[in-house]
């Protein structure tokens, strides 16, 4: 029999560590109903309650810890947590104006308190707290490399490349780092890495998924110089190997789109919009690299509109109130599909503009920019009939490869293979057309070419369809100074520029599949 708290608390911890949570359990609530005011015990309970998804029992014993202790940051970050699963954002801010202060010699702290700060966009405050931890911990290169991201959200290009020169120093093969530093700007025969990059590329000890990163930056770099054999050889590299560590298959992407259709075979019912006055979203969407992330910019820069970045809460909202009404039962994909049609579309409207919406923002609309949203827009137009639509497109190729010249993380997992990508983007194709022929004029459609060439009169056009009055600022978006977190993060801090808009037709040797799969389906890609 354990008689001391010690005892205990070692054998819940060992019990969670090897995944025993029945035992870890057991040895938890003897803990705290022996040792009440033992500060460790209601620890170990929110690393349970983590573990078991249970956020509100998790609210109760970090509430307890903070009890003996107060403002301990351990636990201060353990209740973001619990917070988050519950998209208790006013909550986590006012946890993090406390953290925020908080000072002390334990670098881990500060790289945990950094971390949480920069998934809350707020990245100045993140910075400081990197730097703390940079001072106590000079040589872990990923510290250095959390900085760059940081600096690189914010616009501060050269402060990031800084960052990453330091991390890279310290470590050559931290291939993330290359990639990022690669993609800051455009490169030269004079100014590159390209030594550097083939020298990790070459070092037996590069592990098979860093070499991936280092293919990319090669990549990106040798099209810069206009090498185009040689960087597209790294990218397709790149790209192999990382497909061939996923599970990924097509054709559930295809049946789920093909679901989509036939269960949103039809304009249906829409809810009124409700008596008080609300701020409507502005839906951004399309395939990633079309411009979407430009059109954000522009837009955001408008007094009438704020940009809440790519939000994926529609989608899990929907999943979630069709899991809740199926009592939690396992689904799949399709019949996810098939019973959103039939979900409450009132409480699917709140819950989303609840964790949506900007707070204290007295303009028209806020933008959602989540690519993937197009999946939705049947279900978006009826729950939310004041919502503007806006699908951006771009030339079939070109479009296929940049993604394909991207290397996204943990998303898009057709983008690593031409064919892949070809039948990818047929499948939204038809999806869109179904939306357009299905609820016509909800979408306004913007292409990406005539953004970039006539991009005031394009922009017009969209204000116009949104209801709102010209402002010239919106041509000045590359002087906005809001974050973001997207892979155009360092082009949209830039004027317009048209130098990529024809850039594929360099690639049209090594695109055959790609090409062939989209001319049999009867695109033009010419």
């Amino acid at each position: 029999m354990h008689t001391n708290a010690s005892q205990l608390y070692s054998l819940c911890k060992s019990a969670i560590e090897k995944n025993e949570i029945k035992k870890a359990i057991d040895a938890c609530r003897l803990l705290n109903s022996q040792f009440p005011n033992f500060f460790d015990g209601w620890w170990l309970a929110g690393k349970i309650h983590l573990r078991l998804k249970k956020p509100q029992a998790g609210l109760i014993s970090s509430s307890r810890a903070l009890e003996i202790k107060p403002n301990d940051p351990m636990i201060l970050i353990q209740r973001i947590d619990f917070l988050s699963m519950l998209s208790k954002h006013d909550e986590i801010l006012e946890i993090l104006s406390v953290l925020a202060l908080h000072d002390s010699g334990d670098a881990a702290l500060h790289e945990n308190i950094a971390m949480i700060l920069s998934a809350q966009e707020m990245h100045n405050e993140a910075i400081k707290h990197y730097l703390r931890a940079i001072k106590q911990n000079s040589n872990d290169p990923q510290l250095h490399y959390n900085l760059a991201a940081a600096y690189r959200f914010l616009g501060q290009v050269a402060k990031c490349e800084e960052s990453l020169n330091t991390c890279l120093k310290i470590n050559y093969l931290f291939a993330d780092a290359q990639s990022m530093r690669s993609s800051l700007r455009s490169q030269s025969e004079t100014d590159n890495h390209i030594d550097e990059l083939t020298k990790a590329y070459d070092d037996p000890k590069i592990s098979r998924i860093a070499r991936v990163g280092i293919c990319y930056a090669l990549a990106k770099e040798l099209d810069d110089l206009d090498n185009i054999k040689l960087s597209f050889r790294y990218l397709k590299e790149g790209s192999d190997i990382r497909r061939s560590s996923m599970s990924y298959d097509i054709d559930n992407d295809e049946q789920i789109m093909r679901a989509i259709e036939k269960t949103f075979d039809s304009a249906s019912r829409v809810l009124s919009q409700p008596k008080k006055s609300v701020i409507n979203p502005i839906f951004i969407v399309g395939l990633p690299r079309t411009g979407t992330t430009l059109l954000e910019r522009i837009l955001d820069s408008h007094s009438l509109i704020k940009s809440r970045g790519e939000l994926d809460i529609f989608g899990i909202e929907m999943a979630a109130q069709v899991s809740k009404e199926q009592g939690d039962k396992r689904l799949t994909a399709k019949e996810m599909v098939s019973l959103s049609k039939n979900i409450d579309l009132n409480i699917l409207r709140e819950n989303y503009l609840s964790k949506s919406a900007p707070k204290n923002f007295s303009g028209k609309y806020f933008i959602d920019k989540f690519p993937l949203n197009f999946l939705y827009i049947g279900l978006i137009h009826r729950a939310l009939p004041n919502a503007k639509i806006i699908n951006l497109s771009r030339h079939p190729l070109a479009s296929c490869l940049a993604m394909y010249q991207q290397q996204f993380r943990d998303i898009y997992p057709f983008s690593y293979d031409l064919e892949d990508l070809g039948r990818y983007y047929l499948a939204y194709y038809r999806l869109m057309s179904h939306w357009q022929s299905t609820i016509p004029k909800v979408i306004h459609s913007v292409s990406y070419e005539n953004l970039v060439e006539d991009t005031e009169n394009e922009t017009k056009r969209v204000l116009e369809f949104c209801g709102l009055d010209w402002e010239p600022e919106c041509l000045r978006f590359y002087e906005n100074k809001t974050p973001s977190t997207t892979a155009s993060a360092t082009q949209i801090r830039q004027p317009i520029y048209s130098r990529s808009l024809n850039r594929w037709t360099k690639y049209n040797d090594y695109l055959g599949v790609l090409s062939k799969t989209l001319t049999e389906a009867g695109i033009d890609v010419t």
